[in-house]
């Protein structure tokens, strides 16, 4: 079984930073796997925020945070990041982390982690 946690969030001003972090136990990732960032704000869907191939030579950006945020991975530490420059009041939302086998549904979440954006 995979666990992953997240960690990071928190009350940054408009134009802020952050970074998140994503740390998976339970078993190695092979390079077949993908970690995506997911964030649920109130009132509203779920959205795609980015994801990454563990091998890392892939990476997939929503639209509405490219050039801002940024996904990486530390294989040796078994953890994803999301870099997230120029935050926006609208990028406030629980953000989660999850994983996948390549072309499967997403099968493991995290917990969730607050991120709020004050104006």
């Amino acid at each position: 079984q995979v666990q992953l946690v997240e960690s990071g969030g928190g009350l940054v001003q408009a134009g802020g930073s952050l970074k998140l972090s994503c740390v998976a136990s339970g078993r190695t990732f092979s390079s077949s796997y993908v970690v995506g960032w997911f964030r649920l704000a109130p009132g509203k869907e779920r959205e795609f925020v980015a994801d990454i191939t563990w091998s890392g030579d892939r990476t997939n950006y929503a639209d509405s945070v490219k050039g801002r945020f940024t996904i990486s991975r530390d294989n040796a530490k078994n953890t994803v990041y999301l870099q997230m420059n120029s935050l926006k009041t609208e990028d406030t939302a629980v953000y989660y982390c999850a994983a996948r086998e390549r072309y499967r549904t997403y099968r493991y979440w995290g917990q969730g982690t607050q991120v709020t954006v004050s104006s």
